[in-house]
């Protein structure tokens, strides 16, 4: 069978920037200087990790792990979305029939442990993450695909159970690692028990120094068989990357000035105005700065259990929400930092406004009976907008007289100093926390519910109690942050698909299993066009923000970042998409000094 598609790159909408044998990434410094050291932060609320196995369960990975010491078939850039270029993979081959798809590995990939990269140990890599002792996430992210094939030692093919475009990149995208990581005197353990034995990826990077659960420190492969390859060319040029995890924020930024890092990323308004100041900003020994950037907003909000009684009704789900007053945080907590939130592809192609169009229509109308009427009657929801004006219709007080209404349409009346149900139950809101950052959006928050009667607890636990909790959904209100694509797909299936809701460890935290929400998320992954693409995820966000499943946060059009001046050099060009921790570890690069002062305390450890 004649393929459809074959050559250095794939791109699921056919447009790829980078030619055959291109020399290098437009974005990146070919000449860049190796050597040198980058201390961070992970951008998340790690505070600890337990294990060096980032795709099981149980435990937290140590930050770094996937970025640097696995690598996979295909590796996408930060200036092309859906397309990506061959890494382990020198060629790719989709078949006509968008079937399968073939890819022929490097004979000069190499593992850490200096084996060649085989077509077993791609296969072998795909079995061990759809089994169940992975991450349930694999599965969900790999459903669509039918089983793999070694061809020849280097050759390997995946066969899909549909034709969907985007699956040859989710399998190209797929990390692969060695059979041999968790064999132990010629037995292999079960993968769910591989939790400290160093991985065998092929990786710029390899495990260095540790102070377990603390601080893990990466060094730089010196033979790393990628390193002059062009999709490579210029990138990963520290010696060493070490990542320090914090207990909290304010322990995380006194650590920052103290010298304690180099680098950081702020996600707190109030912190960034009031925290990143004093003398060593003011004399330039710390850089402070907002970077623009071309990615589509991230989701953030308060998400509801449904799986929760309480919350499966989405007049109480829409009533919780008016009481949120967005533009008085806005302006007393974030320093008129943000923008709302609108939906969950905000600031995209794909974001729902107004009425549906034809495009949207055509998908929505064979669910009409599964849906809600408003979904076609009325215009795509936005939050309430709060406004001071007493004449306008739309103060906090219309907000929550608006609330009450819904409140008892859904049965919940205010009396014996409570709301409660028919029952005579009372209802009782928990917000989880992990940092206690929170608390200040959640305690004007909660003054506003209460004045509706609801009774609000504000509960901050450590993280991996948290995680271990959000595992088994054991909550009832949790923040979540989703980080915008220019491209999404197969893992919205991990967010919003019915089988996604019932997998412990899944990403489907609001617990949604609705089947028109299903037959939308085949049509975005079946999308063969962009427009497709676009009509497809204009419609499912339409009937997820008709459905009221969070209370829509804030986002910044900006990267706040901070770093130690002196030590690093930036290549000329920044890419349109990226992400603050990627883009530095993957191609800044050290100055003299500071790789000198790397190489100086090198010896002196010998």
């Amino acid at each position: 069978m004649a393929p459809s598609w074959a050559g250095h790159a794939y791109a699921q909408f056919g447009d790829i920037k980078y030619p055959p044998q291109f020399k290098n990434f437009d974005y990146v410094n070919p000449l860049a200087a190796k050597g040198g050291e980058l201390v961070l932060v992970p951008p998340s609320r790690l505070s600890s990790f337990d294990k060096y196995n980032p795709f099981t369960l149980k435990g937290n990975a140590a930050p770094g792990l996937g970025s640097l010491l696995f690598e996979s078939l295909l590796t996408g850039t930060l200036d092309e979305s859906a397309t990506a270029y061959g890494l382990l993979a020198e060629d790719v081959s989709v078949a006509s029939d968008r079937r399968s798809v073939q890819f022929r590995l490097r004979l000069e990939a190499r593992f850490s442990n200096g084996d060649a990269v085989m077509a077993d140990d791609v296969k072998h890599s795909f079995e061990t993450l759809t089994s169940k002792q992975a991450a349930p996430q694999f599965r969900t992210l790999y459903n669509d695909v039918a089983g793999v094939v070694v061809i020849n030692p280097h050759t390997v093919r995946f066969d899909f159970k549909s034709a969907n475009p985007e699956l040859p990149l989710i399998v190209g995208g797929m990390p692969v690692f060695s059979r041999a990581w968790g064999v132990k005197d010629g037995v292999r353990q079960p993968f769910d028990k591989i939790v400290t034995e160093t991985p065998i990826g092929s990786g710029p990077y390899t495990i260095g120094q540790v102070a377990f659960g603390r601080d893990i420190s990466y060094e730089r492969e010196p033979n790393y068989w990628a390193k002059d390859l062009n999709v490579r060319l210029g990138m990963f040029n520290f010696d060493r990357i070490t990542y320090r995890l914090y207990k909290d924020n304010t322990a995380q930024l006194e650590g920052f000035k103290a010298g304690e890092f180099d680098f950081i990323q702020s996600f707190i308004a109030r912190e960034w105005a009031r925290g990143y100041v004093g003398k060593a900003f003011d004399n330039g020994q710390l850089i402070k700065r907002e970077l623009k950037h071309g990615n589509a907003g991230d989701f953030q909000g308060f998400l509801f259990n449904t799986r929760l009684p309480k919350f499966q009704d989405a007049r109480v789900r829409q009533a919780i929400g008016l009481a949120m007053d967005y533009e008085w945080m806005n302006r007393q907590l974030f320093y008129n930092a943000y923008q709302r939130v609108r939906g969950y592809f905000v600031a995209s192609d794909f974001e729902a406004k107004g009425l549906a169009d034809a495009a949207e229509l055509a998908l929505l109308e064979p669910l009409r009976p599964q849906l809600s009427p408003q979904v076609f009657n009325q215009p795509v929801p936005l939050p309430p907008f709060t406004s001071l004006d007493p004449k306008s219709g739309d103060t906090l007080r219309d907000h929550l007289r608006q609330a009450k209404a819904l409140l008892a349409d859904a049965g919940w009346t205010y009396r014996d100093g409570a709301l409660r149900n028919a029952a005579g139950e009372a209802f009782r809101i928990e917000f989880l926390d992990n940092s206690g950052s929170m608390g200040r959006v959640v305690t004007p928050f909660a003054k506003n519910l209460e004045k509706l009667g609801f009774v609000v607890n504000y509960k901050v636990i450590d993280f991996a109690v948290l995680q271990k909790r959000l595992d088994v959904f054991d909550f009832e209100i949790i923040s979540n942050r989703n980080v915008g694509s220019e491209s999404p797909g197969t893992e919205l299936l991990e967010r919003f698909g019915s089988r996604a809701a019932v997998t412990e460890g899944s990403g489907n935290f609001i617990g949604l299993k609705d089947p028109a929400v299903d037959a939308l998320l085949g049509h975005v992954t079946a999308a063969r066009t962009r427009p497709e693409l676009i009509s497809a995820a204009r419609a499912l966000d339409r009937v997820l923000r008709h459905g009221h499943y969070a209370v829509p946060h804030w986002y910044g059009g900006v990267h706040r970042v901070s770093w130690r001046s002196g030590k690093f050099e930036q290549p000329a060009i920044t890419p349109r998409f990226y992400q603050p921790e990627s883009w530095v570890t993957s191609t800044w690069s050290a100055t003299l000094d500071n790789r000198a002062n790397l190489a100086a305390a090198q010896r002196a450890a010998r």
